[in-house]
């Protein structure tokens, strides 16, 4: 598949959004509509859209390639989407009735209200920090992807691809918003899953198997292994650690991350919004069970074909996350290269035109207070609105190339191993203010609280050997820097007469 025709069907996919774009917000881009979708968005496509968002090009790529990584990881992924499972439900029964009952635009401003002024800009500002790192993480997997294999042949630098990518998202999401993402991110991931399936059909096919035939070597293959409870102290692998890491990443980044959760706010009621969420729930599951079958197929197909795991060209060693594309666009047939490129642009794409319209409503809510009634009258609120989605997307640009030039390790583990860090304080936020009612924090410490409990959280995670007996932490990480972030609190915090009711 020649790099003309990729970069051909790269635009024509975007004119397909743009077009989208156009018609959903012609009559409307207002603030209501960019924040809100006017709160009348269906449940259904709600549910189905935010597949797209939550698996982006890392589950894409880094899950199917970390299959046959060489520590041996196969299947142990799936540990870690049980607890996701766990973590989406309790979400939905947990907070977003929190939320529908303070009818919230933006979901931090709970902790306004629960505990005070510096803590509410706190969390958002974990947030804003938190998601521009990961959508920078989620997007830079494609630009290297789209890099390598078509803008190198055109002598393009990577800044400039990862400029053209951002410019593409930012001109089709700046004036419709959430209401535009809705209908888009639902088009996106009708791709993502058809490519999913697609991909295992043409692999199948290329290696002479039925569907049962596939399931049958798959499961007797290297790659299958499920559950690891060999070694607590020192694998990261273990069954306890990927179910709770699983877990609470997932409240952390789901719940209390105002990408997904903009999208179930736009429901009509908790009714519908919790339908989502379980209906959602339930797809993710099945979809990742594909992802992961994937992976297999892709290591019996190489091994079958001699094809080597490409090399990274900035540090020469085996990279697991460019296999996926490898095989994709050089060793299978034209239909097969089109189905995987648009299961990986929607993949991607879907995730960060969605973290974009998430991180401006946080900033003009959170920080510019669009939301109130005395600035709802203010002149030139949509403009300043659109400066604000354009300076996230040269925000994300930054950092992109900030990491373009540090990371030499898997995405997929760096964007959790930095959720950890980043979005524990955040959880440790909503923790203390659900289940210590009859608490005040002193809001002028928590800023402080909230950046010590990190680095004590990476003090603790560099010394854990001495410390903890040899004890390796992995995705679970996030609980130690919730905790030391919930004693903080209950440390400088008093008793109150009356308790909190929400």
């Amino acid at each position: 598949m020649t790099p003309s025709i990729i970069l051909l069907l790269i635009f024509t996919y975007f004119g397909i959004l743009f077009f989208i774009s156009y018609t959903v917000s012609k009559n409307d881009s207002g603030n209501d509509v960019f924040f809100t979708a006017n709160k009348n968005s269906k449940w259904y496509l709600v549910a189905f859209g935010m597949i797209g968002t939550a698996l982006s090009g890392v589950t894409f790529i880094s899950v199917p390639g970390e299959v046959g990584s060489p520590n041996g990881e196969q299947f142990k992924y799936f540990q870690f989407i049980i607890g996701n499972a766990i973590g989406f439900i309790i979400v939905a029964k947990l907070l977003l009735p929190l939320y529908y009952r303070m009818n919230l635009t933006s979901i931090y401003s709970y902790i306004e209200q629960r505990m005070g002024f510096y803590s509410y800009r706190t969390a958002a500002s974990i947030f804003l920090i938190s998601r521009t790192i990961s959508s920078a993480f989620r997007l830079y997997l494609v630009v290297i992807v789209l890099q390598r294999y078509v803008f190198d042949y055109y002598n393009i630098p990577f800044a400039a691809t990862v400029l053209i990518s951002l410019l593409l998202i930012f001109s089709y999401t700046y004036k419709g918003g959430l209401k535009t993402i809705i209908i888009t991110d639902t088009l996106q991931t009708f791709f993502l899953v058809a490519s999913v399936f697609m991909t295992i059909y043409f692999i199948c096919n290329s290696l002479d198997l039925s569907m049962v035939g596939a399931f049958e070597e798959v499961k007797n293959s290297n790659y299958s292994k499920i559950f690891f409870f060999d070694d607590f102290m020192g694998s990261k692998f273990h069954f306890v650690k990927q179910i709770l890491g699983g877990m609470f990443v997932t409240i952390a980044m789901v719940g209390l991350d105002q990408d997904l959760m903009q999208k179930n706010l736009s429901c009509k009621n908790i009714g519908e919004a919790q339908k989502n969420m379980f209906s959602f729930t339930t797809i993710f599951v099945i979809i990742n069970i594909f992802f992961l079958s994937v992976g297999a197929l892709l290591y019996i197909f190489a091994a079958k074909n001699n094809i080597q795991i490409p090399l990274d060209l900035a540090t020469n060693k085996p990279r697991t996350d460019l296999l996926f594309p490898e095989i994709a666009l050089h060793h299978l047939a034209t239909i097969p290269a089109v189905v995987f490129l648009l299961g990986l642009i929607a993949a991607t794409f879907a995730t960060t035109d969605s973290a974009l319209t998430a991180l401006t409503t946080s900033f003009c809510v959170d920080f510019l207070g669009m939301d109130k009634v005395e600035n709802s009258q203010k002149k030139n609120l949509v403009m300043t609105r659109h400066l604000v989605h354009f300076g996230f997307s040269a925000l994300i640009f930054l950092v992109i190339l900030v990491f373009n030039t540090i990371n030499d390790s898997s995405v997929v583990g760096m964007i959790f191993k930095v959720a950890s860090y980043t979005y524990g304080p955040l959880l440790g936020l909503y923790a203390f203010g659900l289940f210590m009612k009859s608490k005040k924090v002193n809001d002028k410490l928590v800023p402080f609280i909230c950046v010590l409990s990190p680095a004590l959280t990476l003090l603790i995670n560099e010394n854990a050997a001495t410390l903890l007996g040899g004890y390796v932490f992995d995705n679970e990480l996030i609980i130690l820097n919730t905790i030391l972030t919930f004693i903080g609190l209950w440390l400088t915090s008093k008793n109150v007469a009356e308790e909190y009711n929400f």
